[in-house]
């Protein structure tokens, strides 16, 4: 009884931790004037005021389009990507395998900021500077070892009596892994995309790095770049404003998508 009382209260204290922020940011975007630095959690008045002039002072829409965007690229193309690769490194033996997936993981534990003089050099001289598309280029090359590896380590996982069998029945390559692996490759493919369109929306060194006007920006850079005469003078209700939006998509996408996290990745594969 005593086990189960801590069990639920250590739970409760998990869950208050983690929603609070997020509660906190919601009540004070529609707090305005001596409302924000009142010590009443909800405003006494709730205005919408915020959220509008978020949007009629700067072009906050055209940022999160373009965080959409990005993210949205960036993950199709790392899913393509990883998925050819995890085939071929989780399917394929071949001399120097190992070395390889060492590499791969050694180059996801570079920092931004190590590398980001060459990136920077990189996308000047492809011309790219100040457009989404270096976004999309150097959030690829950190998300891409990242998918890969976690690909592989599933695929190495699928039972190979559904590869022999697709072989005796004549596939090919991209038979099997599209036809044959992809299916029971989906709960791993919705985690894996969620984990990189997080990466990918929250990023922000590179943009901030590599777009000058702004309607190239993205959301992290926009809110970094809302700011008033002063400290004190900061509008803190547009700032939780921007903060509400930019998390209700993650909040919105990890609620639709959790039954795939959560499923068996071979339930039913085999039957027999």
């Amino acid at each position: 009884m005593i086990a189960t009382t801590l069990r639920r209260g250590a739970s409760l204290l998990v869950v208050f931790a983690s929603l609070f922020p997020l509660a906190y940011a919601v009540a004070t975007s529609f707090k305005q004037g001596s409302d924000l630095f009142s010590a009443q959690f909800w405003p006494s008045r709730a205005v919408i005021g915020n959220y509008l002039a978020l949007f009629r002072d700067q072009p906050f829409g055209t940022n999160l389009l373009n965080s959409t965007l990005v993210a949205g690229v960036v993950v199709a193309l790392s899913l393509a990507l990883a998925l050819l690769a995890a085939w071929a490194l989780g399917r394929v033996r071949f001399r120097g395998r190992q070395a390889l997936m060492l590499t791969i993981l050694g180059v996801s534990m570079f920092p931004h900021v190590a590398v980001l003089a060459g990136l920077f050099e990189l996308v000047s001289a492809l011309g790219l500077y100040d457009s989404l598309a270096a976004l999309m280029l150097s959030d690829l090359l950190f998300t891409l070892p990242f998918t890969v590896w976690v690909l592989t380590t599933f695929m190495r996982d699928l039972p190979k009596e559904v590869e022999e069998a697709a072989l005796m029945d004549g596939a090919g390559v991209f038979t099997m892994i599209f036809r044959v692996f992809l299916p029971m490759l989906w709960p791993a493919l919705v985690a894996t995309g969620l984990l990189a369109f997080i990466g990918a929306w929250n990023e922000f060194l590179f943009a901030l790095s590599f777009t000058l006007s702004s309607t190239e920006r993205t959301v992290p850079v926009a809110i970094a770049l809302i700011s008033g005469a002063s400290s004190y003078e900061l509008p803190w209700g547009n700032l939780m404003a921007a903060s509400v939006i930019v998390t209700l998509p993650l909040i919105a996408l990890v609620l639709a998508f959790q039954r795939y996290i959560v499923s068996g990745l071979t339930a039913g594969a085999v039957k027999g």
